[in-house]
């Protein structure tokens, strides 16, 4: 039997996906973590751990160094929340551009005032809060994953040119880009080039302070700036000096800090958001059943899809005994595997290695069930992190 522990409030849809594959709850020594927004630490990692599964995109939060040494697989699930940030993205543009915060606010002090006066004023006033309208105007979009290429494909029906960077892109994610999207070679060219700018990278070590004062030099004046997907990304003092000198003429953000609530309190260029960009009831089914499918499929397969910290493999069952074996990427590691098999005259029906950096798995479907002693033997080998059988 399977287990599986909860960290956060994982959508109901997710858990009976887990229980329906014969899952039962763990709160102790579970096989996998299912987690949002919760902090790991080295606490959580017992002994039966095999994945933990963010129902998210973000993973900054887990220890990947240590899952890796460890042999636990993460997984998180891009596109889960896709739809709902690109709402988000949208709602921020119109937000930037056309004074409805500010109007809003205008309005709610003509409570008192009669029909007429009311008229009177709403028209008298309005033109202290007259926008630009987003079609015609450019968009960089930073990272063209799932958000950012759903978010091109929006923007791009409403009239906007794009202009997209993203060094890393996938084959999956460039098939999904509007064929009107203008490639930036460098950042420098987006920023320079952009009205409006908007960030969809995950937060790694590279991607700190990405917007900071030693680039927002290039951006073009007056632009408009949304960051939706990590605070750290964004150095929000220099956001904060580039407003004041109106480089930047908005900047749009899921993540208030003291600073920019300030800001925000006296001036109408910084629109903060409760981090709001994945929290839609249709997006937190999806990536429930996304991280319990993921999870599923690992503890019941070894197969692997959207993992951080190891490769991805699928292997098509063909027999009902199955060796998932987790261990760094030596050379003569799969020999002294094979040759284990081997010794005891184990024929393998198939089986696939993949490697990622310096770790591995290795999936071999054999016929018979293997015993405890060939599980320890192949367990004692140097580099192998765990072997099992599913």
């Amino acid at each position: 039997m399977s287990t599986y522990k909860l960290y956060n409030n994982i959508a109901e849809e997710g858990i009976k996906c887990l229980s329906d594959s014969g899952f039962k709850e763990d709160t102790s020594n579970p096989e996998a973590m299912l987690i949002r927004s919760h902090t790991l630490d080295e606490s959580d990692f017992n002994e039966s751990l095999r994945c933990i599964c963010r129902a998210g995109a973000g993973v900054n939060h887990i220890p990947i160094n240590m899952a890796t040494e460890r042999g636990v697989v993460v997984f998180n699930t891009p596109g889960g929340n896709a739809n709902a940030v690109k709402e988000l993205v949208i709602c921020g543009l119109l937000l930037s551009s056309r004074g409805i915060i500010q109007g809003h606010k205008f309005t709610q002090g003509l409570y008192s005032k009669n029909s007429n006066d009311l008229t009177n004023l709403v028209e008298n006033n309005k033109k202290r809060f007259k926008g630009s309208e987003l079609k015609g105007k450019t968009i960089g979009i930073i990272g063209l994953g799932s958000i950012g290429s759903l978010l091109a494909q929006a923007v791009e029906s409403m009239g906007m040119k794009i202009i997209g960077y993203d060094p890393n892109i996938s084959i999956d994610s460039a098939w999904q880009l509007p064929k009107d999207v203008e490639k930036a070679e460098d950042l420098k060219y987006l920023l320079s080039n952009s009205d409006y700018i908007s960030i969809h990278v995950p937060l790694v070590e590279e991607t700190k302070n990405l917007i900071s004062k030693d680039n927002i030099k290039y951006i073009k004046k007056g632009s408009k700036l949304i960051n939706l997907s990590r605070e750290s990304i964004v150095n929000n003092l220099d956001i904060l000096s580039a407003l004041e000198s109106k480089k930047i003429s908005s900047f749009v953000t899921d993540f208030p800090t003291p600073e920019l609530v300030n800001r925000s309190i006296d001036y109408s260029d910084v629109i903060l958001l409760p981090h709001l960009g994945a929290s839609t009831k249709e997006a937190e089914i999806n990536c429930a059943i996304m991280a319990a499918e993921q999870a599923n499929n690992f503890i019941i397969n070894g197969e692997i899809i959207n993992s951080v910290n190891f490769p991805r493999v699928r292997l098509r069952r063909t027999t009902k005994n199955r060796l998932v074996i987790v261990h760094k990427d030596e050379p003569g590691l799969i020999g002294s595997i094979t040759g284990e098999l081997a010794s005891q005259n184990i024929n393998i029906s198939d089986m696939i290695n993949k490697s990622r950096n310096e770790i591995a798995i290795t999936l071999i479907d054999i016929e018979i069930e293997p015993s405890v002693n060939l599980l320890n033997n192949i367990n004692k080998i140097d580099k192998v992190l765990s072997v099992r059988c599913c």
